[in-house]
This record gives structure tokens, sequence and C-alpha cells, in this order.
């Protein structure tokens, strides 16, 4: 059977959820047995988008294979059984540059270079790379329909559908039925402009996706088919829902999957969903009740930043059977006297990824009063780097120690570049990317939590825990219970008189799924859920937060 193209674009405005909805859509297909892969096509001239600050792209997502990519991606991984690689996403940047590297070579043959054949051929190719043993391909394009960065994938996927056939792709459409409060009215004016806008381009949707915070009524329903050219079956409310897990119920309610199948003419089998409605019915109705995290980061006003640390720690809630609820707190506010009040509701703490000094006092502090306290703890990446700063300096005594990132001529760099950093001068894909082994150190909380000896972990840094300084810390009583293989690099620390405090060097909020859980985070949650129960039998209250998921 030749793999089938599913291609997703929105209109009206950005972020309404295509990243969602195609992870979504492969959920339903992987449910009826199909196998699936997905792929981003983004219209940004970024090669990639790992020096993009995260207040306006969020997270970088890093694949197995050591490539910063599209937090989409890290939907799509959560969603389904796919992973992703480098030919999973693509930019419009990456394209340019590899249309540019021919040229250059020579492989156009003289021929004048164009957006139409050599742009759109160049996309082509980057979607059928990644389609060897997919039964179905869910390929979504970035921003939305009207802009001008996204015209040639536009063109390049109406391309696609006319070499493969019309029962091998389909075009699938989210956009926006907004509800007007004043007039209690939903308006189908803006998806009618959008699909006007696509199909002046070429491309007629097979199926329209609205977003709305209401299920749509049938006569609305007619009123877009009408407008839009679609049949009315193929008109699917994409409703507002209070987790995203429950999006791929929403969308099978609605039929779309069904739908899919019978216009890519792909055989009809059952679909079974039961272990992702009881994990639905577990988010939504824990049985175990509420914790409270507190997260003391950089980026906390932006929280697509930390999105897949938002899942991780969902996650963690799934498996201790709890709503995980987060307390953002800006790490520059911590040195302002404001940390007790900001900490004294929390369960646990934790202090994730970043770059650069700012709000690092903040964190050392969190960690600080975290070790001093006894309050469930972990670090991530740069979590890890401070909570060695802060060890070092108020355990092991080594006084004005730091990295060697925020102050160069520290007396003691206790985290330090690697020799083989020294010299790069490009920020993009310069670090140490990717998944690396993990030697864990038996009896070892992590190794317990594992249950393994070796592990394979996602890395986006450069600094690392410095040698030099590996015995002053363990005398002390810092333990390195996860290592390279080579005992060079020290990936994960612990403190073994204390309920939980353990740190990585790495992103384990990558590799987490609703089923199972990261071990780390799951130990971590069920930590905080210890320190609620002994809190509550104290009687001091927790405060109110933002839920997870």
């Amino acid at each position: 059977m030749p793999t089938k193209y599913i291609f997703i674009t929105g209109g009206v405005v950005s972020s309404l959820g295509k990243g969602l909805a195609a992870a979504s859509i492969g959920r339903l297909m992987e449910a009826r047995g199909f196998g699936v892969t997905l792929q981003k096509l983004d219209p940004y001239l970024n090669v990639d988008p790992g020096t993009m600050s995260p207040y306006q792209h969020g997270e970088v997502y890093v694949t197995e294979d050591g490539v910063e990519t599209d937090l989409d991606l890290g939907h799509y991984e959560r969603f389904t059984s796919s992973v992703s690689t480098r030919d999973h996403n693509f930019t419009s940047g990456r394209i340019y540059e590899q249309v540019i590297a021919k040229e250059r070579r020579g492989d156009y043959l003289g021929g004048t270079v164009q957006v139409i054949p050599h742009v759109t051929d160049e996309i082509k190719q980057s979607i059928r790379k990644i389609s060897k043993g997919a039964d179905i391909q869910i390929v979504e394009i970035g921003g939305t329909v009207g802009d001008i960065e996204s015209l040639p994938f536009l063109e390049a996927i109406r391309q696609f559908r006319l070499e493969v056939g019309r029962t091998d792709a389909v075009f699938v459409h989210l956009t926006l039925v907004p509800y007007i409060g004043a007039s209690g009215e939903l308006k189908t004016k803006p998806t009618q402009h959008s699909v006007r806008d696509l199909r002046a381009i070429g491309i007629q949707p097979d199926v329209l996706m609205c977003r709305t915070d209401r299920f749509i009524p049938k006569e609305i329903k007619k009123k877009i088919a009408l407008f839009c050219n679609v049949p009315e079956e193929a008109v699917i409310t994409a409703k507002d829902v209070e987790t995203i897990y429950e999006v791929p119920l929403v969308l099978a309610r609605e039929g779309l999957d069904a739908i899919l199948l019978k216009l890519l003419d792909l055989p009809y089998r059952d679909k079974n969903m039961d272990d992702w409605v009881r994990m639905v019915e577990k988010i939504k109705s824990p049985a175990g009740g509420d914790v409270a995290i507190g997260i003391v980061g950089k980026y906390v006003t932006y929280e697509d930043s930390y999105k897949s640390l938002n899942e991780a720690l969902c996650h963690g809630g799934i498996a201790n059977d709890v709503r995980v609820k987060l307390r953002w707190i800006e790490a520059d506010n911590m040195t302002d006297g404001q940390l007790q009040e900001a900490i004294a509701p929390c369960h646990g703490i934790l202090v994730p990824g970043g770059f650069g000094i700012r709000g690092v006092a903040g964190m050392l502090e969190a960690i600080r009063h975290a070790r001093e306290r006894k309050i469930p703890f972990f670090g991530i990446c740069l979590g890890l780097q401070c909570a060695v700063i802060e060890f070092a300096r108020n355990v092991c005594g080594l006084e004005g120690a730091n990295s060697s990132e925020f102050e160069p001529n520290t007396a003691h760099p206790v985290i330090d570049l690697l020799p083989e950093q020294h010299g790069v001068v490009d920020m993009g894909g310069s670090m140490r990317l990717g998944a690396y082994p993990c030697v864990l150190k038996p009896g070892s909380r992590a190794q317990v939590a594992y249950d393994a000896d070796v592990v394979g972990e996602r890395h986006r840094h450069r600094y690392e825990v410095n040698p030099e300084y590996h015995a002053v810390l363990q005398e002390h009583g810092m333990v390195f219970s996860g290592m390279s293989p080579d005992g060079r690099l020290v990936e994960i620390i612990e403190l073994a008189d204390h309920p939980y405090f353990v740190a990585g060097q790495f992103h384990p909020e990558l590799t987490s799924r609703p089923g199972p859980s990261h071990p780390l985070f799951r130990e971590f949650v069920g930590a905080a859920l210890a320190r609620r129960r002994g809190v509550a039998a104290a009687g001091v209250p927790a405060a109110p937060a933002v839920v997870t998921g």
C-alpha cells in the first residue's frame, strides 16, 4: 500500500493548535492499527529554532539524533509511538540552504533557480524523506494561510496532491469559529475568508476543523459546508477541552477518523481507545487530589517555553493518580525577599533549563531553601548546574564557586566548558545535543527509579560539572548517581540525606509520555505527594495554582 498523506493547514489566527490536531489524528489512526509518522514544515527563515528566544518560539524540542526542532514534535511523540529525527522538521531556512548549496555545486546545470520549481521540489523531497514504511504521513504546515512566507509550502503540497492523486492525499484546514458574546452568535465569516484564501492558491480543503469553545450546531455546520464547498459531515468541531489529551476523543466523537479513512480509501478497522479514555478520566478526576509544584525559572511568563516540562509533570501526576498544579515563580524575584512567600504553598520545587545569568541568583536561593528545608527538589540541566554551585558554596565551603558561563574568572569554576567546546563560535547546533548513554550507580535513587543500569537521555547544553571538583563534591555528600560511560561527565546528582533531591544534566521531559511517565518525574511527584500529606497532617493549607495538561 502506498503511503497516504494528510496535510494540515491553519487559518484566521496563529496558535489554533495545528500541532495538537496533527498529533490527535495520529493517535486516532494508530488506534485503528495504521503505522503513522508526523512532520512539521515551518515557514520561518531560521535554519532551526535553536537560536530563537523562548519568548518568541517557545520550547526547543530536541530529537534523539540531536536536532533542535519545533515544540510540536513533542506533541507528536507524546500522542503517538513515532520517534522524530532531523527529517521530521524542515524550515524555510533549511530548504533554501539546501537549494543554494545545490546551486553552488552546479546541480541545476546553469539554470535560473526559482521558487517554482526548485524550492517547491525541495519541499516535496523533504516530505518524501520520511515516507518509507509509514501507512499514513501527517504533515503540518506552520504559519497561517495568507502569510507570504508560507506560500512556497502551500504551493508544494498543492503540487504533491496532484502528483500522488486524490485518494492518496487529503487537506485538513484548521480554522476559527469565534463566539461573539454580545450577540450570542457563532461567527462563520473568518472561516469562509480563510478557505477562500486557500482556494485562491489552488487548495480545496477536504475537511474543516473548526476551533471553538462550544459544539457547533448542525445549522452552523450546514452554513460553513455550503460556503466552503465541503460536505457537511466534514465540518468538524474542534472544541476547547479541559486537557489536551481529550482532543482525540472529541475528534473521534465528531467522526473525523472515519471520514479520513473514507477519503484516503483505507480499509475500515475498529479502533481501541480504551486505555486513552481511562487516562483522560484519571487526569480529570484523580483519586489522590492535588499537589503543587513550584517552577522557579527564567521564562515563566510564557508557558510554551516549558511545554514538555508541563506535560511531563502532568504525566507524573497520572502515575501517582494526582493532579499537578503549577506555581510559576519568576527567578528574578527570589532575591527580593519573596522566597518564603512564593515557595511556602509548594510541595515540590523544580528548577528547569535555561541559558545566561539572569535569574540564577534566585534559583540558587530556591535550591538552598529546598535543600535545607527538605522540600522535594528536581533540577534539569541548568537546574543541576545551579544545585552544584549552591552545594559547593554552602556545603563544601568553596567561596565564590560559580559557572564560568556566569563568571569567567571565578576562583572555583565548578561548572565549566569541556576542553573541546573552547573556541566554538557558532551558536546554532554546536552544543551537546541528542541522546547520550548514562550509567547509573547501583542502589541509588535514580537507579531504583529507572530499574535499569544504563539509560539514554537527551541533552542540550555546553557546560558540565568540572571534573576537577568531582572529588570535593562527593566528599561532602553529593552522590553522582549517573555518569557517562567513561566516568568523565556527571549526568545525575542526588543527596542521600534528603526526601528527594535529584537533578539531571539532561532533559528528561523530552522523553516522558502519558503512559508511562518518565521515572524521575514519577518519583518527584510521588515525593511531593508524600510532603503534601505531611503538610496536610500539620494543618498548613495549600494555595490555588494553574493546572497542567
